[in-house]
Parts: C-alpha cells; sequence; structure tokens
C-alpha cells in the first residue's frame, strides 16, 4: 500500500515538472526562431509503450526529438551517459525527467530500467548510433535499441532530425540564439518487435535511411561548401569514413587522457 501511493506520488511530481521542462523546451525553440514541422505525426503511437530511435546530428537533437511526442500528448524518457548525473544542471533534467543512465562499462542496469519502462507503458527515446554523426550520415547502430523493443514487446518507432546540426554539433560553433531556421522531423511507421534482432535493427536503418533522405529533400536547398551539408550533398561535412576516423582518434584520446575532446 505505501510502495503503491510512493509511486503515484513520485508519478505526480513527474508529470509536474515534465510540464515545466516542456515549457522551458518551447521558450528555448522561440528564442532560437527554429520552425519545428513534423511529418508522419499520424504513427506515434498514442499508448503503450514504444522505443523511440531517432539520428544524432547535433546537441539539440534530444530536445527537439522530445517535442515530437508532446505533439500527441506523450511523455519520453532517455537513455543517457552517467556522466549527465554528475554535474549539477544536468542532473537535475536528467532526474526530473526520469533520464535513465548509462554507464557504458557496465550497461546491464540501464537496459533492465529500460525494458521496464517500456513495459509499464512508457516511451523510451534512444539514439542508436550513440554518439554524434560528424558526417550527418546515418552511422552503424548499436543493438540496444533493437534488443529491448523485443524483451518488451513493443515497436520501434523511427524518427529522423533534420536541421539540428546547424544550432550546436561536434567540431562547429554553437549558434544557440537567433537562429530564425526550420527544422525537419519525420516520424516513420511502427515496426513490430517480431523478427530477430539483427533483422530489426537492418529494417530500422533502411527505414530511417529513407526518412532521412526525405527530411533532406523536404528540407529545401543545402548550399555546397557549407559545414552543416553532408559530403553527399556537396557539403564540407566529412564523408562517413572521414567521420568514423575522426571519432576513433577520439576514442583513443579518451582511453588515454580521460573524456573525448569537443
Amino acid at each position: 500500500m505505501i510502495s503503491a501511493v510512493t509511486s503515484a506520488i513520485a508519478d505526480v511530481l513527474f508529470r509536474l515538472v515534465y510540464l515545466k521542462l516542456a515549457a522551458l523546451a518551447y521558450i528555448i525553440q522561440a528564442l532560437q526562431g527554429a520552425r519545428l514541422k513534423v511529418t508522419g505525426l499520424e504513427n506515434m503511437p498514442r499508448h503503450g509503450g514504444a522505443v523511440l530511435a531517432c539520428n544524432h546530428i547535433g546537441y539539440m537533437d534530444p530536445m527537439y526529438l522530445a517535442l515530437v511526442p508532446l505533439m500527441v500528448r506523450r511523455r519520453m524518457r532517455y537513455l543517457g551517459k552517467k556522466e549527465l548525473w554528475e554535474h549539477s544542471v544536468t542532473r537535475f533534467l536528467a532526474t526530473a525527467s526520469r533520464g535513465i543512465p548509462v554507464d557504458r562499462s557496465a550497461g546491464t542496469s540501464a537496459y533492465e530500467a529500460a525494458v521496464k519502462a517500456l513495459c509499464e507503458g512508457d516511451f523510451v527515446g534512444i539514439f542508436p548510433e550513440a554518439t554524434i554523426s560528424r558526417s550527418f550520415e546515418l552511422k552503424e547502430f548499436k543493438s540496444g535499441a533493437a534488443r529491448m523493443a523485443i524483451e518488451a514487446g513493443v515497436p520501434v518507432v523511427p524518427v529522423v532530425l533534420w536541421g539540428t546540426q546547424r544550432i550546436a554539433t561536434k567540431g562547429h560553433p554553437f549558434r544557440i540564439l537567433g537562429w530564425n531556421r526550420q527544422i525537419q522531423a519525420h516520424v516513420g511507421e511502427p515496426i513490430e518487435p517480431g523478427m530477430p534482432p539483427q533483422e530489426l535493427l537492418d529494417r530500422l536503418h533502411r527505414e530511417m535511411e529513407v526518412l532521412l533522405r526525405a527530411a533532406q529533400d523536404a528540407y529545401g536547398a543545402h548550399p555546397k561548401g557549407q559545414p552543416w551539408v553532408p559530403a553527399r550533398l556537396g557539403g564540407a561535412a566529412p564523408t562517413l569514413i572521414e567521420a568514423n576516423a575522426m571519432d576513433a582518434r577520439d576514442h583513443e584520446w579518451a582511453r588515454r587522457t580521460g573524456p573525448e575532446p569537443a
């Protein structure tokens, strides 16, 4: 009885704090002048748990991804690096939004917590590339999104963002305020988990690739030589192979000296 009351109180507090965080996100969006255009919102489940798998091209991706399910009055929880819990501001945001800390050296507890959240009917947001793609193309996916969806018996909803890399991304100056550009969010049809993990992961990657091309087409002009434009479209961003090599150097740096450079 006591645990049920405690759980109910915690849920009410979560709802209240989440509303405040949502209001803050809308204020930040207004200050940035960002116009979020969502395509495929009808594909967002109205009930039950789901894994929301999104590409990762910039530091603002978590906020803009979270704004999409809010349009159908759904909240979302995130898997996040445990380092977010080591600093006061990010610790508050991560805790208040019921984030799930991930220790990359021991990820079992985070995985189990995510599966539990999915079984309880929550959305869990995940970036299957695990890190920002410097090329702005889809990197290889980690298997977590597929495995947790299968274990929880919930669908995976592919989501693609485009434009957030122009606000703040790895290796480029930030333009947090007064940005005044559009952001595309494309939501694909839910993928049911009735297949082996690798097959589900491969299908997710293919469908997100299609969504990415569609989001880029809908975005408009991609001026040649611009650093936010993929090399495939004539931009100055590194190719996927070049970006993977840069990531490998960062990981080696982190192994030797500590956290990877920004």
